[in-house]
């Protein structure tokens, strides 16, 4: 069984990860809102921040990418789940305060040239993000080559919009980048598309 500590610490990380970025975080921070120990920081993680960071934007790739069937699973195809997405994703940054973006990008953005484990932490996340979404668009009859591209494509709008989103204070962003997927998704479900 996984030592609570041990989750804490996780959970701490990838929340402040999330917040503030991996480079504003501090591990004696980290061990703070974990109300952990400071020792145990290195009990647990002998590899350090670094270590935590991989980790922790692992369990936060995956709690997000639970995101995918909770939209797509439940909507009536994947049109109006992919509209429902990003009004989805503006409503939860305009009611957070522009705070809840991807806790992946920030993280991607920050170390990927400066840390291999963190960056392939990242890259595994956003491809978990491609195959989720992937099955969905195979799943509506659309081509695997093409459905890997769609969700390509829907993954680099909504991360863009969430970056022009955050730093303009609107949703503006996010809505246009809402209707630009769906209009993608349309197109690659077109009897023409091939």
């Amino acid at each position: 069984m996984p030592s609570d500590t041990r989750e804490r610490l996780i959970d701490a990380g990838a929340e402040l990860f999330w917040r503030q970025g991996y480079v504003a975080t501090g591990v004696k921070q980290i061990v703070t809102t974990a109300s952990a120990p400071f020792g145990s920081m290195y009990h647990f993680f002998p590899g350090g921040k670094e270590q935590l960071g991989a980790e922790a934007v692992r369990r936060s790739g995956a709690a997000y990418g639970e995101l995918v069937p909770l939209f797509f699973d439940t909507a009536a195809d994947v049109v109006s789940a992919t509209l429902s997405l990003f009004g989805g994703a503006a409503d939860t940054l305009r009611d957070t305060d522009w705070a809840d973006a991807c806790p992946i990008a920030t993280v991607a953005l920050e170390v990927s040239n400066t840390s291999e484990p963190l960056r392939q932490a990242c890259a595994d996340v956003f491809e978990s993000w491609l195959e989720l979404l992937g099955e969905r668009f195979r799943a509506a009859g659309i081509a695997p080559d093409r459905a890997r591209e769609v969700a390509i494509v829907l993954v680099a709008l909504l991360e863009g919009a969430f970056v022009l989103a955050r730093a303009m204070r609107t949703t503006e962003p996010v809505l246009a980048a809402g209707r630009a997927a769906v209009a993608e998704v349309e197109r690659a479900l077109s009897p023409d598309a091939g």
